[in-house]
């Protein structure tokens, strides 16, 4: 493959600053912690660090913490919010990237306290203020979660 054909990232490491610009999510619910690396309208690799601190843990389960596979969703369609509001340039106006719909999600292996969620997601489908997304997130090479969702871009309610 010649260097010409290998397309770059468009951005590489956005800290914590750059992602509370882009997304109106704030702890205990921000779930993205770094973006490694971005092509704008294509995908996003974002990273997740897993704290023993974290709130679901005390419940979810005491003496054997696992990360709810609910909350794996939600960090890739954080991650998917973060590629669509960069894409449109859009970051600091309050626009919103919703859930429509989750066609298919698969849980593959449990998320403890210590890991470092990679998050991968890829734009599959865009229509006007509709994206499809196809989301993969594992820890150390091994996948944990894969999910295929809908969301949409709109103004934050009134």
């Amino acid at each position: 493959m010649s260097e010409a054909s290998i397309t770059a990232p468009d951005v590489v490491d956005y800290d914590i600053g750059r992602i509370l610009q882009a997304l109106p999510h704030r702890y205990p619910l921000l779930l993205v912690d770094r973006v490694r690396s971005i092509t704008l309208g294509e995908r996003i690799h974002a990273i997740k660090a897993v704290s023993m601190n974290e709130q679901f843990f005390q419940g979810h389960f005491p003496g054997a913490p696992i990360m709810p596979g609910v909350l794996q969703i939600e960090a890739l369609a954080q991650a998917a919010g973060i590629l669509g509001i960069e894409t449109m340039e859009l970051a600091g106006t309050g626009k919103l990237v919703i859930f429509m719909g989750i066609e298919s999600a698969k849980f593959r292996a449990p998320v403890t306290p210590g890991c470092l969620l990679d998050l991968h997601v890829e734009f599959t489908q865009k229509r006007s203020r509709v994206y499809k997304f196809k989301g993969v997130a594992s820890v150390e090479g091994k996948t944990t979660c894969e999910v295929e969702f809908t969301a949409m871009m709109t103004d934050p309610p009134a």
